[in-house]
C-alpha cells in the first residue's frame, strides 16, 4: 500500500507536469496558428455560407418593390450591403445592380419579334393559334419588352437546353401556365431533331415534352389551385361551384418531387366572387363538411400550403423555384376608357397610361402574396408579370381560337360576346414571360 502524499511531494510533481507540458502546448498553439493561416479563408468561407443562406431566402422571399403597388414586399438590402452573396444554382452571372427587369415599356420590334413563328410550333393548342383562325393582324407579335435601366439577357435556347441536360422542369397551374410551358416549348425545339423529341399527351393532369439526347423533361402538370379540388380533371373541368379540400397540397404534390425548376401558378381559378368553398374533409365523405372564407383567406391557404410544400421538398443548393403573378384579363374596355360593354375584341393596340391597373387584377390578393413570402423560409423567386401584361389588351386570342362548343346566332352576330380576353395568342406575351423567367434563372 502506497504512502499518502504530502503537500511538498504533490507539489514537486505538479511543478515536474508543467516542465513537460509547457513546450507541448506552445508546440499545439504554433500548430494551430499555422493550420488557421493556410486554410483561414475555407474557414472563412465554411462560417459565411450560414449569414449567405440566410440573405439569400431573404432576397428570395421579397418581391421587388413597385412603386405602383405598395402591397408589394419591400427588400431588405441595405443591411446585407457588402456581404458576399452565394451564387444561386443555375445562375451564369447576374442582373445590374439597380435593375428592375419588370419595370419598363413595350417597344415595337419587327426584327427580333416573334422569336419563332406559329406555323413553326407544332405544340401550340388549337385554343391560341390566332393566326390559323383567321386573326388578320399580326402586330401583336410585334413587341418587346424593354427594361427601363438595363437589357434583358437575350434569350439562349442552347444554354437552355445544355442547363435542362439531365433535369427535369416542371410548369405547375391552370391554363395560362400551359401556355407558358407550351412557349418555353417553341423556343426550344427547334434545336433538337425530331427524332430526338416526343410530346407524351394524356388524359392525366402530366403532360411531358421529352429531350432524348438530353436525358431532359419539360413538363406542365394541371392543378389550377395546387390544391386538390373538384376541378382536377385536366379535360374535364368546367365547373360552376368549385371546392378546394383543406390541408391536400400532397394530393398533387408527390409527382412534382423530384423536379430541378418548378414554376407555380395559381390565381384565376379562385376568382369565382367574394367568397370560396372550403372542405374541410375528404371528397369522399358522405357529409361534406365546406365552410366559405372570403376569397382572398381561401387563396391565403393556397400560399402557404405551397409554400410549406417548397420548404419541405426543395433543396435551395440544387433547385429553383419560380411563383408567377396574376395574368391580367381585359373583359371591360371601360377600364382603359374604352365604350362601355366592351372588351378585348378587335383590340390591336397597347395600353399607354404606366399607372394602368385593370379592375379584374385584385390588388388583395397581391397584398396576400406578399404577406405570406415575406414569412416564408421557402426560396422562391417571382415573376412579376402582371403590370408588364396589364397593357397588352391586343395579345389575347379574342375570337380567333378553337371554339369549346358550336356558336349560337346570336353569338355569330355579336363576336365580343364570346371572345376569349383571358388566354393569350402564341408567338406572343407569353414568349415575353420566358424571357424573364430566362433572366431570373441565369442572372438573378
Amino acid at each position: 500500500m502506497k504512502a499518502p502524499l504530502t503537500s511538498s511531494m504533490a507539489m514537486n510533481q505538479m511543478v515536474r507536469k508543467a516542465r513537460i507540458s509547457t513546450p507541448f502546448i506552445f508546440t499545439l498553439l504554433a500548430f494551430i496558428i499555422f493550420v488557421v493561416i493556410l486554410y483561414g479563408q475555407d474557414f472563412a468561407c465554411t462560417f459565411s455560407s450560414f449569414d449567405d443562406h440566410q440573405h439569400l431566402q431573404t432576397l428570395d422571399n421579397s418581391f421587388h418593390n413597385s412603386k405602383l403597388h405598395p402591397s408589394f414586399v419591400e427588400r431588405k438590402e441595405k443591411k446585407n450591403k457588402g456581404k458576399r452573396k452565394k451564387r444561386l444554382p443555375f445562375a451564369v452571372g447576374k442582373t445590374a445592380e439597380g435593375c428592375d427587369i419588370f419595370d419598363g415599356e413595350w417597344v415595337k420590334d419587327t426584327v427580333d419579334k416573334p422569336m419563332y413563328e406559329e406555323w413553326e410550333c407544332p405544340y401550340i393548342q388549337p385554343q391560341l393559334t390566332c393566326q390559323e383562325h383567321g386573326r388578320p393582324d399580326r402586330g401583336y407579335q410585334n413587341w418587346r419588352w424593354q427594361p427601363r435601366r438595363c437589357d434583358l439577357p437575350k434569350f439562349n435556347a442552347t444554354l437552355m437546353l445544355e442547363t435542362l441536360r439531365g433535369k427535369r422542369m416542371l410548369f405547375v397551374g391552370d391554363s395560362l401556365n400551359r401556355g407558358q410551358y407550351i412557349s418555353m416549348i417553341c423556343l426550344l425545339h427547334r434545336l433538337v431533331p425530331e427524332e430526338g423529341k416526343v410530346m407524351e399527351n394524356s388524359n392525366s393532369s402530366l403532360t411531358v415534352f421529352r429531350l432524348k439526347d438530353y436525358n431532359a423533361t419539360i413538363e406542365f402538370y394541371w392543378a389550377p389551385f395546387l390544391l386538390e379540388s373538384n376541378s382536377d380533371d385536366a379535360v374535364v373541368h368546367r365547373i360552376q361551384d368549385r371546392i378546394v379540400r383543406k390541408g391536400s397540397i400532397d394530393t398533387h404534390g408527390k409527382h412534382w418531387k423530384g423536379a430541378d425548376i418548378v414554376v407555380f401558378n395559381t390565381y384565376l381559378w379562385w376568382m369565382t366572387g367574394l367568397q370560396f368553398k372550403i372542405l374541410k374533409g375528404s371528397f369522399k365523405d358522405e357529409v361534406q363538411e365546406i365552410e366559405e372564407p372570403s376569397t382572398e383567406d381561401a387563396y391565403r391557404l393556397g400560399m402557404k400550403s405551397m409554400l410549406k410544400w417548397v420548404e419541405r421538398n426543395m433543396d435551395p443548393k440544387k433547385t429553383r423555384v419560380f411563383f408567377t403573378s396574376m395574368s391580367p384579363t381585359h373583359a371591360k374596355s371601360i377600364d382603359w376608357g374604352g365604350e362601355e360593354g366592351g372588351n378585348c375584341y378587335n383590340e390591336t393596340t397597347l395600353i399607354e397610361d404606366p399607372e394602368y391597373w385593370g379592375s379584374d387584377s385584385r390588388k388583395s390578393i397581391m397584398k396576400v402574396i406578399g404577406e405570406e413570402f415575406s414569412k416564408s423560409k421557402a426560396p422562391i423567386t417571382f415573376l412579376n408579370i402582371t403590370q408588364l401584361s396589364s397593357y397588352r389588351k391586343d395579345a389575347h386570342t379574342q375570337i380567333y381560337k378553337k371554339q369549346w362548343n358550336p356558336l349560337t346566332p346570336e353569338q355569330k352576330a355579336d363576336p365580343k360576346s364570346y371572345a376569349d380576353c383571358v388566354h393569350w395568342c402564341l408567338p406572343g406575351l407569353q414568349d415575353t414571360w420566358n424571357e424573364l423567367l430566362f433572366a431570373k434563372l441565369f442572372y438573378p
